[in-house]
């Protein structure tokens, strides 16, 4: 736990109530969340939650290929403020939001990396002011109270301000949660067992489509599906100039 500094924080204790994980789930809608982006970024934001979900195992250790090893830990921190685990089941850290962010920050989304650099330092920065300790190794009720002031823009220093990275941060974290596993986040299918969605049906009978959430999940990732699996490996091969026939 870390030591409060003595000075006093400025910022309200607590993130807003009226958008919570629960808001989240009902908001999202069961096919929607799975591929959950900047359109839902307006419902979710979690309210501190009991931690009483574990996993079953500790993750192993990976490369980053863009975050350095301390924004990971403060990433990890936030993610898992806005996405909490619960007595109801895992949330954003269980399901690896910052490896699927740290894989977008290398590739698809490069041109957020500096945002990233600047703002989680700025907010590291913060924390060691008002409450003696970096971020991540703050009791979550400081952690909650510090992100509320990114969200209304009361943390100097994040680019391109404080509010622009949190929305941006609150998409990432989102799609890392939700998204395809083959993306980098929904570890074990996490996100998509939260919210019930059953997995990709290339057809589905009635029957199938009455039971909805219902039905049993599959757990594969679209890439998983041979027809993918053939489309992404013809693709590999025209960029060679090889043949991909099969």
């Amino acid at each position: 736990m870390a030591k409060n500094s003595g000075k006093k924080d400025t910022q309200p204790d607590d993130l807003p109530h009226n958008l919570s994980r629960r808001n989240l789930l009902k908001g999202a809608g069961i096919v929607g969340a799975a591929a959950v982006g900047s359109t839902a970024a307006s419902q979710v934001i979690a309210q501190d939650s009991p931690q009483s979900y574990q996993t079953s195992s500790p993750a192993a250790l990976e490369a980053l290929e863009a975050l350095t090893a301390e924004e990971a830990e403060t990433l990890e921190a936030i993610c898992d403020c806005l996405i909490p685990s619960d007595e109801n089941g895992p949330g954003a850290k269980e399901a690896r939001a910052v490896h699927y962010i740290d894989r977008s920050l290398a590739s698809n989304n490069k041109d957020s990396r500096h945002n990233y650099m600047v703002s989680l330092a700025a907010i590291n920065d913060y924390a060691q002011k008002t409450r003696g300790a970096p971020f991540y190794q703050l009791i979550r009720d400081h952690q909650n109270s510090i992100l509320s002031g990114v969200q209304m823009s009361k943390v100097p220093g994040c680019a391109p301000s404080g509010s622009g990275f949190f929305n941006m941060l609150r998409n990432h974290t989102i799609d890392g949660t939700f998204s395809d596993p083959y993306y980098g986040g929904n570890q074990n299918f996490v996100g998509w067992d939260m919210i019930r969605y059953p997995g990709i049906r290339l057809t589905a009978s009635e029957t199938e489509v009455a039971q909805g959430a219902e039905l049993e999940p599959n757990h594969q990732s679209a890439y998983d599906n041979e027809t993918y699996t053939k489309m992404a490996r013809n693709i590999r091969m025209s960029n060679r100039g090889g043949s991909g026939n099969a």
